[in-house]
């Protein structure tokens, strides 16, 4: 006789209370709308680049995966709320390059369509729900928390103002300058069932044995890569952040559509994976892997500095063994191709929903227009 096994995605448990669900949903779904909103007028027009989307585009991609996934049970078969939804916005049927070709509906069809969708899902919230339905939902509010995040790597990189307040990021300024130093020991890495919702690619918990290492209390600076910079062996362009300039003696830096004095305490960002591994060399220092920053993260938060930033490791994103996919396959499996690098922790656009140790943020190594920077670890 066979046996019915569960599949992964519907054990993730627990899963949030559905009045917490609507909060999120509600939270994240008008920080996209307020977004949108307050485009003005021509800014919807973007350059075509890797790292850009058209902001039409992605507010639509929004409100398409979370339909797709939510009201269609991920079948192309069940009808869309929108002629031709997934032609136009399914990421994986269409290519990057295209999107700036596609004849994206006006923007009032556009909040029609993702309102109708969240008052579908707030319909459903008021409902018996099965946990299937539940992990749908909590995957699209955090696929879309992404994509706000996202809109804050898009306005930076095109100098628009910043379109919206970053989450409230507390740091304890008292913490001292050192290295702080970690026994050898085998730890547990990954998630595990009952923790509640997890990405495929945190699965499964496994042990490594972690070789004794020291880690910086405290991420790189403006003030210790300026100083990096104005080496002798450094005066390159290559290893300039894209985001400074020098007018005189005087080094600015721009945040969205400001530029600003460098304050050489604050933690350097918007820096390249090359430009870290550079620059730990001339330290004579080293990147950390993502296990030694997960061992950091889980120590007593009032021993190191937290950055407001994610943070460049030196682990290349690769499955963890007993890894299989989730129903949305192409949230991990097309990135294990060896060109993308692990980044740990958050920045200060990341919700706190979505700010676990656990997981795993990861990019290829030439982008620094996301929020990043970088923390070092003494060589042995």
């Amino acid at each position: 006789m066979m046996q019915f096994v569960i599949p992964d995605y519907l054990r993730y448990t627990p899963y949030p209370s559905q009045a917490t669900l609507l909060t999120w949903l509600e939270d994240s779904n008008s920080l996209t709308r307020y977004i949108l909103q307050n485009l003005q007028a021509g800014q919807e027009s973007v350059p075509q680049q890797e790292i850009l989307n058209p902001p039409h585009w992605e507010f639509g991609h929004i409100s398409w995966f979370h339909e797709f996934w939510v009201h269609r049970s991920g079948l192309e078969a069940n009808q869309s709320w929108l002629s031709n939804a997934d032609g136009l916005f399914n990421s994986s049927l269409v290519s990057h390059a295209t999107r700036w070709e596609l004849q994206i509906p006006d923007l009032d069809k556009l909040f029609a369509y993702n309102q109708a969708t969240f008052e579908r899902t707030a319909d459903l919230l008021g409902r018996p729900l099965r946990n299937e339905q539940l992990y749908f939902i909590t995957l699209s509010i955090f696929h879309q928390d992404m994509h706000n995040e996202a809109f804050a790597y898009m306005w930076q990189t095109l100098g628009y103002p910043q379109p919206f307040m970053p989450n409230h990021q507390s740091t304890n300024l008292q913490i001292p300058i050192r290295d702080l130093a970690f026994s050898g020991q085998t730890r547990q890495f990954g998630s595990q069932l009952d923790e509640g919702f997890i990405f495929d690619n945190e699965k499964w918990v496994h042990p490594i044995q972690l070789e004794p290492f020291s880690i910086a209390s405290h991420p790189v600076t403006n003030g210790e890569y300026l100083e990096f910079l104005q080496s002798q062996a450094n005066q390159l362009e290559a290893w300039t952040p894209f985001y400074w300039k020098q007018d005189g003696r005087q080094w600015y830096e721009r945040h969205f559509d400001q530029w600003q004095i460098l304050q050489e305490n604050n933690p350097v960002r918007h820096i390249r994976h090359d430009q870290a591994q550079r620059y730990c060399e001339w330290r004579r220092r080293r990147l950390p892997t993502e296990h030694e920053l997960t061992t950091l993260y889980s120590s007593e938060a009032n021993t190191y500095q937290s950055t407001g930033l994610w943070e460049w490791s030196s682990s290349t994103f690769q499955p963890f063994p007993g890894f299989t996919e989730d129903p949305y396959r192409d949230y991990s499996r097309p990135w294990f191709d060896g060109r993308h690098q692990v980044l740990k922790g958050w920045s200060a656009y990341t919700p706190e929903r979505l700010r676990r140790t656990a997981f795993r943020n990861f990019y290829e190594i030439q982008r620094a227009d996301i929020f990043c920077g970088f923390r070092t670890c003494s060589i042995e």
